[in-house]
């Protein structure tokens, strides 16, 4: 089977175990999913949900957001971690949106590439989640799903496994894939400690076949 033929087999069956797969943090627009995402490195999406609502109810727009101090942003959102960076780069970015682009979050990839704080991962999720454009989001848990079963050969920096991804998955196709990945790692492919005998993908991985963890259907 070439990789071409297991992505489709994976995207097949993660359709069947996942058909309302969708990005788990809660957002009404596009610019509060650029924070959402960066509050969320290195923290729990549930304790994002948690403090997004008392930053918006403290600074409920993009104006808000740009003149505020970045102290003032720091005390809301201590708790995800790393406050003094994240409220730096949100009030950075916050800024950039108010005064280059009107508050809209802009929708061509280089140029969200360049607004403060975002990275790959952000810029795909925007493209793929608020403006449905293809996208592939190389997270932890998809990381390390695509190199179990072999769509990837020993990658770990997002970078390559997306651009090795996109060789191999319908363009239209990678945005949802991402998030089913997402599913299947927190509630199967669990790391550490994988629920193989329950995986719709058991006998199409790689390190279950080659670790003899095959159970038959």
């Amino acid at each position: 089977m070439t990789k071409k033929e297991l992505a489709l087999a994976v995207i097949e069956r993660l359709k069947k175990a996942y058909p309302d797969a969708h990005c788990t943090l809660a957002y009404e627009d596009a610019w509060q999913l650029l924070i959402s995402v960066r509050l969320a490195a290195q923290c729990r999406d549930e304790r994002v949900d948690q403090i997004t609502p008392l930053l918006y109810r403290r600074f409920p727009t993009v104006a808000d957001l740009a003149v505020a101090d970045p102290s003032e942003i720091e005390e809301i959102i201590r708790p995800c971690g790393l406050g003094h960076s994240k409220a730096r780069d949100i009030s950075k970015c916050m800024r950039v949106l108010h005064e280059t682009y009107h508050d809209q979050v802009p929708s061509d990839f280089d140029e969200l590439l360049s607004l403060p704080g975002v990275g790959r991962k952000s810029a795909n999720l925007i493209m793929g989640d608020v403006f449905g454009k293809p996208a592939i989001v190389t997270d932890t848990h998809c990381i390390r799903i695509c190199n179990l079963l072999g769509l990837v050969d020993h990658m770990k920096e997002p970078a390559k496994v997306e651009r090795a991804l996109w060789k191999i998955v319908p363009p239209e196709e990678g945005s949802d894939l991402c998030h089913r990945f997402v599913q299947h790692g927190r509630e199967v492919c669990i790391a550490r400690r994988p629920e193989c005998g329950r995986c719709c993908l058991r006998d199409l991985c790689r390190h279950a076949l080659e670790e003899g963890k095959h159970i038959p259907s």
